[in-house]
C-alpha cells in the first residue's frame, strides 16, 4: 500500500496547498532513530554545540521572509504575530548555547576522599549526562517556538541528544523549511546531519515513542493526545521519561476591590488576553472568578465592549474549528448559563470570539457543569460571578493543575491582605500573575512553564534554561584515577565549569 501524502493545507480556505511528504513508516521511523542514536557522540563537544545552536539561530533570522510566508500559509497566525515568534525561536537557541558554554546545568558536584565521616566519604565526583535520541512532538499553535526549531529541539541538542521530531500535520512545509535550516546549521559545523530529523504522520508518533532507542520525549498537545503518549512510554518495556504539556485553563481571580478599583483596565485585558492569537495560546485565561454587584457588572461591560470589537478569526484548522463550535455551543446550553457575547462560527472557515458567565456556586459541586472547568481552545473564556471567598475557595480546590494562575489585586491589597489569595493559586499552577496575564511566556532562567497535571506530566519546565535538565541524567564516579575521569570532573577543572567542591561552591 502506498504511504499516506502529507498535504501542506490553508486554514483560512481549507484547501490543499501543496503535497509535502509522505507519512513516515515503522521502518522509515525506525531507521530515523537508528540513525540518530549512531550519531550521539557528535553532539559531546560543547563548543561545536553551542556553535551550532548560534548558527541555527542565524540561519532562521536569515531566511525569516520564506519561513514566515511559509508558516502563516499554514497556520493563518499573521506575519506580526509569526515575526515576534521567530525571534523569540531564535534567541531561545542562542540562550541555550549560553546555557551550554557556561556549564553550571551539568550541576558538578565533588566530594573529596575523607575518612573522619561516619561512614567514610570516597572520592566521589557527580555530573550530568544526556540520556540519548529525544523524540518531540511538534504543537499545533506554535509552529516556530514550540515545533521543529523550538525550545523542546533546542534543550536537548543543548544537553547533547540528537533529536527526531514528529512533526505537526498543521504546518508540514514549515517543519520541512525549518529541519533544513537546523540540519544546514549542524553541517557547517561538522555535524552529521542526522542530529535534528523530521518525520510525519499519526503512526509515525506512536511508532516513536515506542522505539528501544529513543530515551525521553516532549510534547505539547491535547490532553486525549498526550496521554495516550505518556501510557504508551510507560507501558514499554524500559519506561522512558515523556514531558507533556497537555492543556491548562489558566485561572484568574480578580478581588472584589480590583474590580472596583479598575474595572475597565480589567476587563479589557482579559478581553485582549483571551482572544489574542484566536484563542490558541496555551496560556489563555479560560476561566475567571468575577465578583458579583456592581463592580463586577463594570468589568463585564468592558469585557463585553473588548470583545465585541474582535473581528472573526481563523483557527489552526478546520478540525479545530469544528471542536470549538460544538465545545461553545454545549457549554452554553447548560443551565444558568449566559453568553452576554455568543462566541462560535464566525462565518464558514472563521470564528467569533465571546464569553460565558456561571454563577459560581453552580461549580463548587460535581455536576454537568464541569465542562466549564475543561479547556475550551479557541477565543471564548467563562466568567464565574461568587458572592464571597469561600465560594472561590470552593470552586478553587476543584480545578485541575494549570500552568498559570492571575490574581488581579487593587492597590491596597498589595501590603499583604492578598496574602491568603496567592497561596490559595499557588498549588493550583506552575507560574503564578499578580496583576498581569498569563500570554506571555518569557523565555528567562526564572521561568516556569509548566503545572500540575494535566497541565504537565512532570515537574519539569519546557521554557527557560532549566528546561535542559529533561534530557539529562546524574552519574557519579567513585575512586576513579585521575586519567579515566571526564574532563569535567578532574581536579584542575581545565574547563573552568561551576562546580560544589565539598560541599561549597567552588
Amino acid at each position: 500500500m502506498a504511504a499516506a501524502p502529507v498535504w501542506s493545507v490553508d486554514p483560512r480556505t481549507g484547501n490543499p496547498r501543496e503535497q509535502v511528504a509522505v507519512e513516515a513508516t515503522a521502518e522509515e521511523v525506525d531507521r530515523a532513530v537508528r540513525a540518530a542514536h549512531a550519531v550521539r557522540g557528535a553532539l559531546a563537544d560543547r563548543t561545536v554545540r553551542a556553535a551550532f545552536l548560534r548558527t541555527a539561530a542565524d540561519l532562521l533570522a536569515e531566511a525569516q521572509e520564506h519561513v514566515i510566508e511559509a508558516a502563516d500559509a499554514e497556520t493563518a497566525l499573521g506575519p506580526a504575530r509569526l515575526t515576534g515568534e521567530l525571534a523569540r525561536t531564535a534567541a531561545q537557541l542562542r540562550a541555550f548555547a549560553e546555557v551550554v558554554e557556561e556549564g553550571a546545568y551539568l550541576d558538578i558536584h565533588i566530594d573529596h576522599e575523607d575518612g573522619s565521616r561516619t561512614p567514610p566519604w570516597p572520592d566521589l565526583r557527580r555530573y550530568k549526562i544526556p540520556l540519548g535520541v529525544v523524540a518531540v512532538y511538534a504543537a499545533s499553535n506554535f509552529p516556530l517556538a514550540f515545533s521543529v526549531p523550538g525550545g523542546d529541539t533546542a534543550s536537548a541538542l543543548a544537553a547533547g541528544c540528537p533529536v527526531v521530531v514528529k512533526a505537526h500535520p498543521d504546518h508540514p512545509a514549515t517543519s520541512e523549511l525549518c529541519a533544513s535550516l537546523l540540519r544546514r546549521a549542524a553541517a557547517r559545523h561538522g555535524l552529521p546531519e542526522d542530529v535534528l530529523t523530521v518525520v510525519h504522520g499519526f503512526e509515525a508518533g506512536v511508532e516513536l515513542v515506542k522505539h528501544p532507542l529513543v530515551s525521553a520525549a516532549g510534547f505539547t498537545g491535547s490532553v486525549r493526545g498526550g496521554r495516550a503518549l505518556f501510557d504508551a512510554a510507560a507501558a514499554r518495556p524500559a519506561p522512558i521519561p515523556f514531558h507533556g504539556e497537555l492543556g491548562s485553563l489558566n485561572p484568574v481571580v480578580v478581588t472584589e476591590a480590583a474590580a472596583t478599583e479598575r474595572a475597565e483596565q480589567i476587563g479589557a485585558g482579559l478581553g485582549g488576553s483571551m482572544t489574542m492569537g484566536a484563542g490558541q495560546f496555551c496560556t489563555k485565561p479560560g476561566f475567571v472568578f468575577a465578583p458579583s454587584g456592581e463592580a463586577g457588572d463594570q468589568l463585564l461591560k468592558s469585557l463585553t465592549e473588548t470583545v465585541s470589537g474582535t473581528g472573526a478569526g481563523v483557527m489552526l484548522d478546520h478540525r479545530m474549528r469544528e471542536a470549538f463550535v460544538q465545545g461553545v455551543a454545549e457549554r452554553a446550553a447548560l443551565p444558568d448559563v449566559e453568553a452576554p457575547v455568543t462566541p462560535g462560527a464566525g462565518g464558514e472557515h472563521t470564528v467569533s470570539a465571546g464569553f460565558l458567565t456561571v454563577p459560581a456556586r453552580r461549580l463548587a459541586e460535581e455536576g454537568p457543569h464541569d465542562a466549564l472547568l475543561e479547556e475550551c481552545f479557541g477565543p471564548v473564556t467563562v466568567v464565574a460571578r461568587y458572592d464571597s471567598a469561600d465560594e472561590v475557595t470552593a470552586v478553587l480546590s476543584r480545578l485541575p493543575g494549570n500552568l498559570t494562575a492571575t490574581l488581579q489585586i487593587a492597590t491596597e491589597e498589595a501590603d499583604g491582605s492578598a496574602a491568603g489569595l496567592l497561596a490559595e493559586l499557588t498549588p493550583v499552577a506552575g507560574r503564578v500573575l499578580v496583576n498581569g496575564w498569563p500570554t506571555g511566556v518569557a523565555v528567562a532562567p526564572a521561568q516556569h512553564h509548566g503545572g500540575p497535571y494535566p497541565a504537565t506530566t512532570s515537574t519539569s519546565t519546557s521554557v527557560g534554561a532549566t528546561a535542559i535538565e529533561r534530557w539529562l541524567r546524574p552519574v557519579s564516579y567513585q575512586s576513579t584515577p585521575e586519567a579515566l575521569l571526564p574532563a569535567e570532573l578532574r581536579e584542575d577543572n581545565p574547563q573552568n565549569l561551576p562546580r560544589r567542591v565539598d560541599g561549597r561552591r567552588a
